[in-house]
């Protein structure tokens, strides 16, 4: 697990501006840090030297921690690279085989140095197939004259990349690529304003940056170094696997305890976490340290029900108290979480992985199963309006208001399709209080979210639903949540649910299995806690925190004025007076406390970006 960045163009790149990238990615590496560059001769060169191409690279030392496992990382010729994040599982044997058939063994015992000879051996395509788990790599191929990237198949570490003519630059953070962004090319995208507020975050490909854009989960993109040529693809999408289900499970779970540093696993009073405790235990790995969460709040802490759990299995459990006041660390989290995203999960999800960091360097967790299974109710809701499928949607407009009655979120509802509507289901902000805020915004949508050219549109209501979170919810709300607040404290975060060979199998089961009821109860026989406990039957709990507090006291400040700064940090797009408008109809409805805080997360992340941008490195 690293923080990764680069840079391809004709300019030459000051080092302050090398300094800036590194300061991006720094906590999420902070075991080491490299540089290679090279001047506009294809001479090697250090950031001193105005190279006109980079790599950057943090490190969080997981897999082999000496320094010859460091990066960049560079073949035996020096003309292939590879900068990378993430950390892929079962490579061993192929390493072995191919180390044989070369006839010179591996130099380090590290994922990267299999992932830098089997490309060199095997090309890109031919090597994806061969990584399993979680990554975001570039490879640049100077024997080609190309700079190749790749993200993982479900999207557990994050990607983004600038192109302009022969210009291009990467980076896991929006923040570690602004740096090399030229004056003129720093401006915020409206579109990705107005997706973040009908959202709670970017929908790929966009990120708040007009010029910058977020590669999607299971592509990868070829840039071409002297043409400047692009080429994107997608190389994976779910199919049925063979195998069976507990054997997929079990090695999934297994696979993910390998490392040389500590282990250990978030654990709620959920199914998902539960389940891994379940299958840790009965692998052997009870040893492995827990921690849970625990809230102030009876109806929110899951603490003693966990602290059974981990008693019964024989496991380590520690409650992580989390604060009720965020507002001294609110402006840290918000830079953490690199560009505007609103969860409120990731608040109490920033104060465990700190706490946990100071144990483990690793930590498992349930991530995927409700998106695997079906699990959270608003597919229930859903698909009892599924009949709208086949009906045209009404005519009808969407006041703008700040607050909408129940008859208009009706009458919005009627006027959409009924994939539109879905997004409805999820907290966020609707047309009506979009139109509001942005009363001179000529692009609305209902929703932002990407799909695939060739996703099929027969397909069952529950499978479109589930496509739609695994292209966007998943990886870009789920995933990068758990990758950025992690990550900020030099956490690795590994999703055992996730492993592609595991949806596989998943994918392959009947639906009447998958989606029975209740939900996940195909679960069932790799859980005995989980039904000595009766959480299949037990109603699902969120991780959010309470906000009426959060807004109304720790963030009580930053109320005044909020819509003057609003509209100055967002360049006019949001109005001072409907914000203002919105802070009004809070007060009197604490109910919209939701809203609230995804304007002042909006209102803070711009402003810090800004502050960024207006920096001049050389």
């Amino acid at each position: 697990m690293c923080g990764i960045a680069g840079f391809f163009g004709s300019r030459e790149v000051a080092a302050a501006g090398v300094d800036a990238m590194f300061a991006a990615i720094a906590r999420r590496g902070p075991d080491a840090s490299h540089f290679a560059g090279w001047d506009a001769a294809g001479l090697r060169a250090g950031p001193e030297s105005g190279p006109t191409r980079g790599l950057l690279h943090t490190r969080l030392s997981i897999r082999d921690p000496r320094p010859e496992a460091d990066q960049p990382m560079a073949n035996a010729a020096g003309d292939i690279w590879l900068c990378y994040n993430g950390e892929v599982y079962g490579w061993e044997d192929e390493a072995h085989a191919l180390a044989q058939s070369e006839g010179r063994p591996f130099r380090t015992r590290s994922d990267t140095e299999f992932i830098l000879r089997g490309y060199e051996a095997w090309g890109l395509e031919a090597l994806l197939p061969s990584l399993r788990g979680m990554f975001a790599l570039a490879i640049l191929d100077l024997r080609q004259q190309k700079l190749l990237l790749a993200r993982d198949r479900m999207g557990l570490k994050p990607l983004v990349y600038y192109r302009q003519g022969n210009e291009f630059a990467f980076g896991s953070l929006v923040r570690a690529v602004l740096p090399y962004l030229p004056a003129g090319q720093r401006a915020f995208s409206p579109q990705a304003i107005d997706a973040y507020l009908a959202h709670r975050y970017i929908p790929p490909p966009r990120t708040v940056l007009r010029h910058v854009e977020r590669l999607e989960n299971a592509h990868w993109l070829s840039f071409d170094l002297r043409s400047g040529a692009l080429e994107k693809r997608c190389y994976w999408r779910p199919t049925a696997g063979d195998g069976d289900l507990g054997a997929a499970l079990d090695e999934a779970v297994v696979l993910r305890t390998v490392a040389d540093r500590p282990v250990g696993l978030f654990l709620s009073g959920g199914i998902d976490s539960t389940l891994l405790a379940s299958r840790l235990a009965a692998n052997g790995y009870a040893n492995i340290r827990s921690f849970t969460a625990g809230f102030d709040d009876p109806s929110m802490d899951e603490s003693p029900l966990a602290a059974e759990l981990a008693a019964r299995l024989g496991m380590p459990n520690v409650r992580v108290p989390i604060p009720q006041g965020i507002g001294g660390d609110f402006a840290r989290i918000v830079a953490d979480l690199d560009e505007p995203f609103a969860d409120p999960s990731s608040f109490p999800t920033w104060y465990l992985a700190r706490v946990a960091s100071r144990e483990v360097k690793v930590a498992l967790c349930g991530d995927g199963g409700d998106e695997l299974f079906a699990g959270y109710k608003r597919y229930r809701q859903h698909l009892r309006s599924a009949w709208r499928a086949r009906l045209p949607r009404l005519p009808l407009a969407a006041a703008a208001t700040v607050a909408p009655t129940r008859r208009q979120r009706l009458a919005l509802e009627a006027s959409l399709s009924w994939e539109d509507a879905y997004a409805l289901r999820f907290s966020g902000l609707s047309i009506g209080e979009r139109r509001a805020l942005q009363p001179d915004a000529a692009d609305l949508r209902p929703q932002w979210w990407r799909s695939e050219p060739d996703s099929p549109r027969d397909a069952a209501p529950l499978q479109r639903l589930l496509e739609i979170d695994r292209l966007n919810y998943l990886p870009e709300y789920i995933l990068r949540k758990a990758d950025l607040v992690t990550m900020a404290h030099g956490l690795e975060a590994r999703a055992p649910l996730l492993d592609h060979r595991f949806v596989e199998a998943v994918t392959a089961l009947a639906p009447g299995r998958r989606f029975g009821t209740p939900a996940k109860a195909a679960l069932r026989p790799f859980c005995p806690p989980c039904q000595e406990l009766g959480l299949f039957e037990r109603k699902k709990r969120g991780f959010n925190p309470p906000l009426a507090p959060i807004v109304g006291h720790d963030l009580a400040e930053r109320l005044p004025g909020l819509g003057a700064r609003l509209t100055a940090a967002s360049n006019g797009q949001l109005s001072a007076a409907a914000v203002e408008a919105m802070l009004r109809a809070y007060a009197a409805d604490a109910s919209l406390a939701e809203q609230v805080l995804q304007l002042l997360v909006l209102e803070e992340s711009l402003s810090q970006l800004a502050g960024l941008a207006a920096v001049r490195h050389g």
